[in-house]
């Protein structure tokens, strides 16, 4: 009987989680297995992988075969490693020790990698956000902006045609004057005819 250890499907459409499972290489999809060792979850960023790293090694160890994907999840959590490492340790390689203290730096180094890429992404959600915040305050400033100059056009339109419906004091004054000064040339004109 060959035994794999694989990904069964779970999970509403469009939202697929995945449970790591060992099974029957005959066995359906999301049939009949052996054991359930983890869980797979691409839904998240960066994906969440939990597997129960002692019975995945003890499978592995015992000749099941992951495929493609679950090779790369083992991978990625250092399972392939502490497998390549106890093997080394069961033909005498090296001690026990040794391999523990290699598989425990290398842990070390991947945590702190994986802690870098989730600051990241969340540093880059709350500069997207904040980014998207001041376009959105500019934005309401240039429409605030707009609004107060429409008003004061139109309070400047109003105050030129109250000024052209109403003469000014020193217009009248002006008028006044040009509408004197005919009727006072005239009288000085007939009189000037008259002496001569």
């Amino acid at each position: 009987m060959s035994v794999k250890i694989r990904l069964a499907r779970r999970g509403r459409k469009k939202m697929a989680i995945y449970d790591v499972v060992v099974a029957d290489a005959r066995a359906p999809r999301d049939g009949r297995f052996i054991e359930k060792i983890g869980s797979y979850n691409p839904n998240t960023n960066p994906a969440s992988i939990n597997i129960n790293n002692e019975r995945a090694l003890k499978w592995l160890l015992n000749g099941a075969q992951p495929t493609d994907t679950v090779k790369a999840m083992l991978s990625y959590r250092g399972i392939m490693l502490k497998k390549h490492l106890q093997i080394g340790v069961l033909k005498g390689a090296i001690d026990q020790a040794t391999a523990d203290a290699k598989f425990e730096a290398w842990l070390a180094d991947k945590d702190s990698k994986i802690a870098g890429k989730v600051d990241t992404i969340s540093k880059a959600k709350t500069d997207a956000r904040q980014k998207a915040q001041d376009a959105e305050t500019a934005k309401n400033q240039a429409r605030v902006d707009a609004i107060k100059a429409r008003e004061d056009e139109q309070k400047a339109m109003l105050a030129a045609a109250e000024a052209a419906n109403r003469p000014a004091p020193a217009v009248a004054a002006v008028e006044a004057t040009e509408e004197a000064a005919p009727e006072v040339a005239p009288e000085a004109s007939a009189e000037g005819e008259a002496e001569a």
